[in-house]
């Protein structure tokens, strides 16, 4: 106790003056452990006077009259916005190339978001090292390391895509022991850079933070917008500095159709000469609960679905083509420029208010369940979260790629029961992906052999994108289960 009491009589002090002192409550009855378990818990999480300052932000925007977004609105012009379908195939092959020489000069990087946990899959580890039952049996992170290596191959001799995966706290030391137990799929070791994201105190309504544990102050990942604070903080701006990489690939790690630093993305962003991009798709469904991109008062920004009125959502295109008016659906895929980054680093991110049910510690003294951790039926408390794309609007050159839906985006959300966003879904869509592949490259039929979905994965080390497969594919009739491998793969 005589080493710990200077620091709990500071910490007494300074959580006294923010009306945080209940988080001491149970310092009697914790043994040594358990108390500098606590005093860890308050210097590593609690920030008095910035978590009060952030709660007041986000209670002030959660609660001010807004005007009405869906008076604002306006479609992405036409020339900020280009369309896989719209361009020509030269178009395309010119961009790739362009992609395709920043990847072989080592100007471009991956930013990988995966600091979540599979809680709605019913797993408590990493998302990315979920194994989603195709036959490789391989896991988000496998599938995308395994990207990398193969659009390296085909970027040419000496090319290399750093890889920076930002974890969380719940995430970063399984991760770490994943990828070390896996040889980093074949990725150099110092090719592999994992680092956290912040995390925040939880409140209750009235500001106060929540105990997780008598000895633990209950946090959660400040959001995928924390990226931009933690890039500086933890170095990574630095070294994308000194070792020369100027373009980067950001996206979130549950999307198993993801094209790694596509070059086509990239090229169309260094083409343009933006410093911020988005790759979006087209939405369709107007209950879809995706976001959509969209002109606010001449700056480009993400409205989420739930913003929407039903009559923002369902308007429609008066011309022929009958589309949905803002259907330029947001799939956290997005580009920037290392020089934007070092830019916005320091801003002051808006804050986004989500009630929630959180589990935590009774402190209120006399009450019939103090002492005891309850886990509410009712939102009991709020979490404070950034959202990576608020920063568009900083952006001084913007632009826009809408990729194909099929070809670019299924995301693993949810357990099979819920029968969408589910390792089924992903797993089908993958299949269909990849027999389009097949039959492209000239197979005569790719079939399944009785009721079963017809099962088709084909690795990434063997092609990227559906290139190289017409010397196997031509001329010949697959029947499933088909699984191509490449000759260097185990």
């Amino acid at each position: 106790m005589g080493e710990q009491q200077p620091q709990y009589e500071a910490q007494k002090k300074e959580l006294s003056k923010w009306n945080q002192q209940h988080l001491l409550t149970f310092w009697p009855d914790l043994s040594v452990v358990e108390r500098a378990k606590l005093l860890e818990s308050l210097r590593d999480a609690v920030d008095c006077a910035s978590l009060d300052d952030a709660f007041r932000r986000a209670m002030a925007t959660a609660t001010s009259a807004k005007e009405d977004l869906n008076d604002l609105l306006k479609p992405l012009e036409k020339e900020m916005l280009l369309s896989i379908d719209d361009a020509s195939e030269a178009e395309l092959q010119e961009l790739q190339q362009v992609g395709l020489e920043r990847i072989r000069a080592g100007e471009v990087g991956v930013i990988l978001l995966a600091g979540g946990q599979g809680t709605r899959l019913g797993s408590t580890a990493p998302k990315g090292t979920y194994d989603v039952g195709l036959p490789s049996g391989k896991s988000l992170f496998q599938l995308q390391a395994e990207r990398i290596r193969k659009l390296e191959q085909l970027a040419g001799p000496g090319a290399r895509i750093p890889w920076f995966i930002m974890t969380s706290e719940h995430t970063h030391r399984e991760t770490i022991e994943y990828f070390q137990a896996n040889d980093y799929f074949g990725l150099p070791v110092e090719q592999v850079v994992l680092f956290r994201q912040r995390s925040v105190p939880c409140v209750d309504l009235a500001g106060r933070i929540l105990l997780d544990d008598k000895w633990k102050v209950a946090t959660a990942p400040d959001g995928n917008g924390g990226i931009y604070r933690a890039l500086k903080d933890e170095g990574i701006l630095d070294r994308l500095e000194r070792d020369g990489v100027r373009f980067l690939h950001a996206h979130s790690v549950d999307n198993i159709l993801i094209k790694v630093a596509d070059p086509v993305f990239v090229g169309y962003c260094v083409r343009k000469r933006a410093d911020c991009g988005v790759k979006v798709i087209e939405k369709v469904e107007p209950n879809e609960a995706i976001g959509v991109l969209c002109d606010v008062k001449g700056k480009y920004q993400v409205v989420e679905y739930s913003e929407l009125s039903h009559e923002t959502a369902n308007r429609r295109n008066s011309s022929s083509d009958g589309k949905l008016t803002f259907n330029a659906g947001n799939i956290c895929n997005h580009f920037f420029t290392t020089e934007f980054l070092r830019r916005i680093a320091d801003t002051t991110m808006p804050l986004h208010v989500a009630k929630k049910k959180i589990p935590y510690v009774d402190t209120v003294e006399g009450s019939a369940t103090w002492g005891q951790r309850l886990k509410p039926s009712t939102p009991n408390g709020i979490k404070m979260e950034k959202f990576i794309f608020d920063v568009f609007p900083l952006a001084e050159r913007f632009v826009a790629l809408e990729g194909r839906r099929e070809e670019e985006f299924s995301a693993l959300k949810n357990s099979d029961s819920v029968g969408f966003d589910c390792p089924s879904s992903v797993r089908g869509d993958i299949y269909r992906l990849h027999r389009k592949w097949l039959i492209s490259a000239g197979a005569l039929e790719v079939v399944s052999g009785g009721p079963e979905e017809t099962v088709c994965e084909i690795a990434p080390l063997l092609s990227y994108a559906g290139e190289g497969l017409e010397e196997m594919a031509r001329g010949h009739s697959f029947h499933c289960p088909v699984h191509l491998t490449a000759v260097d793969e185990p």
